[in-house]
């Protein structure tokens, strides 16, 4: 798995071949496809990878029926990013580079289309819980949809991971700085009198 992740954060999912990676791991042909059947089905793994760390800040910042604010949780998801999955403990890799891979390629691979949509609801659902949680505890509107408001939640974290990626002077103290403005619900700009 940190032979894939190395090869495909650096090469490209395409540019990277299971031969390539198979070299690169120093293992024989037989070890490997005893594991995985396709260069897809590895590099899923490796994203569950990424996962599990997503799966474990969830499981922290909702212990014990807590009912954590929308900006507490986007701050703890991008914290857990940038603390475990930029550098991966156990690849070594920064697997938001993989994650932007497999998004790209799962929209013409059903198999990871298929992998994708399950972790994305997965990610989801654990924001609308952060929704549901302050609804009941009356600090969000009883009327709001926790879907939707979870869905935009999660686009903030997937917002984060393709400026970082994308563009240079993007800093996750000044992301995160803004996104606390942006769901205070503060306003950023105040009125000249008239």
């Amino acid at each position: 798995m940190a032979a894939a992740a190395r090869l495909v954060a650096t090469n490209g999912f395409h540019a990277t071949s299971m031969a390539d990676i198979i070299s690169e791991s120093g293992l024989s042909a037989g070890a490997v496809y005893r594991y995985f059947r396709s260069k897809e089905e590895l590099i899923g793994s490796v994203a569950e990878t990424a996962l599990s760390t997503a799966d474990e800040a969830f499981a922290d910042l909702l212990a014990d029926g807590a009912t954590p604010s929308p900006e507490q949780a986007v701050t703890a998801m991008i914290t857990a990013i940038t603390d475990r999955i930029v550098c991966d403990p156990v690849t070594g890799i920064d697997l938001t580079r993989i994650g932007m891979q497999v998004w790209s390629e799962a929209l013409r691979n059903p198999e990871l289309s298929a992998r994708a949509n399950e972790v994305y609801r997965r990610l989801r659902g654990n924001f609308a819980e952060v929704v549901r949680r302050r609804q009941a505890a009356g600090t969000l509107p009883a009327d709001a949809d926790p879907e939707q408001v979870g869905a935009a939640m999660l686009s903030l974290v997937q917002g984060f991971i393709l400026q970082r990626l994308l563009v240079t002077d993007t800093d996750t103290g000044g992301y995160l700085a803004g996104m606390r403005v942006l769901l205070s619900g503060t306003p950023v700009f105040s009125r000249a009198a008239d």
